[in-house]
């Protein structure tokens, strides 16, 4: 009986220890995956009307102004990488999936937008993601 125990302990512990793997190198790949696809679809051209819509926008502009004074010591990520980590754990892949086509239709406004991934957020993580948009844009 002990011999039993010890074995479906060891089982269980295996178990859930590649259930973690599979979890944190799924959103690793899941991570560099959306990552491509940006970089692939952000030609220079398209690159220069993301820039001319934050221009124009006065919203979005104050969040890259604000993004520009930000200690970047202090935020929980710096990187475009592991910003899309932090989203795709927070918010999900498919619901990040949802929000683009949305996006894509019409269906969905920014304000709408930025209030769900708002609430899903702290608010170190979404100065931190302020600061990757700023960096990015910025390069």
């Amino acid at each position: 009986m002990k011999k039993f125990l010890t074995i479906t302990a060891i089982i269980l512990i295996l178990l859930g220890a590649a259930g973690y793997a599979a979890w944190h190198f799924g959103t690793n790949i899941a991570s560099e995956k959306i990552i491509e696809k940006v970089d692939s679809t952000l030609d220079d051209e398209n690159l220069e009307e993301v820039k001319s819509y934050i221009e124009n926008d006065s919203k979005v502009q104050e969040i890259v102004n604000e993004a520009a004074t930000t200690n970047p010591d202090t935020l929980p990520f710096q990187t475009k990488e592991e910003a899309t980590r932090v989203l795709i754990k927070k918010v999900g892949v498919n619901r990040l999936l949802e929000i683009q086509q949305q996006a894509q239709n019409g269906s969905i406004s920014k304000d709408e937008v930025l209030s769900e991934i708002e609430g899903k957020l702290s608010e170190d993580e979404i100065s931190a993601l302020k600061y990757v948009l700023y960096k990015e844009l910025n390069k």
